[in-house]
């Protein structure tokens, strides 16, 4: 696998589309419990106004459209290894990832445990790419941005996460962008 996500919220899911549109694979681990549940969106743009748990699901097709895995399934923990990360599951179940997407809330555990500090008011440290200290790891949402998350700015920070994984395995600037169809 390319790339583990740990979160289906926004910051997660926009990652695993940014990382699929751009040949990556990406397996997202979630567990069903984004807040986005029980939002309301009012201030997303191009959304006039949703339900969160309606754009979730909606989000969820579009993500799996673009051929990206959702696993329901806790992630237990995270180990770094050579060749990137070894990612273990409630149950004992592996798998690996060259890099890893967190989107966990506000309870940032498996971010934590890779030594990652967090502080309650400024979240974990992260450059303009959600890029953590640790290399290979992002940090996407309410644990870079405690008091300051908003579906769209996480959403956001998926992205830009996506883009900087591609960029890197490109090595050069990599963007998103479709032509609009001729008329």
């Amino acid at each position: 696998m390319d790339v583990v996500i740990v979160g289906d919220g926004p910051g997660g899911l926009s990652a695993a589309l940014f990382l699929r549109r751009g040949g990556l694979s990406a397996r997202i681990y979630g567990q069903d419990k984004t807040a986005m549940h029980w939002a309301m969106l009012n201030n997303y743009l191009g959304i006039e106004g949703m339900v969160g748990g309606d754009f979730h699901e909606i989000a969820c097709k579009q993500v799996k459209d673009a051929g990206a895995e959702l696993v329901m399934a806790r992630v237990e923990s995270i180990d770094k290894t050579d060749a990137g990360f070894e990612v273990t599951l409630e149950g004992g179940e592996k798998t690996t990832g060259r890099y890893v997407v967190l989107s966990e809330g506000q309870q940032p555990r498996l971010a934590q445990q890779l030594g990652l500090e967090h502080d309650e008011e400024n979240g974990i440290q992260t450059d303009r790419n959600s890029r953590a200290s640790v290399d290979g790891i992002y940090i996407v949402g309410r644990s870079s941005r405690p008091g300051r998350s908003q579906a769209i700015i996480s959403a956001g920070d998926g992205a830009a996460a996506a883009v900087d994984i591609l960029s890197r395995e490109a090595g050069k600037n990599y963007c998103d962008w479709d032509d609009a169809p001729k008329k």
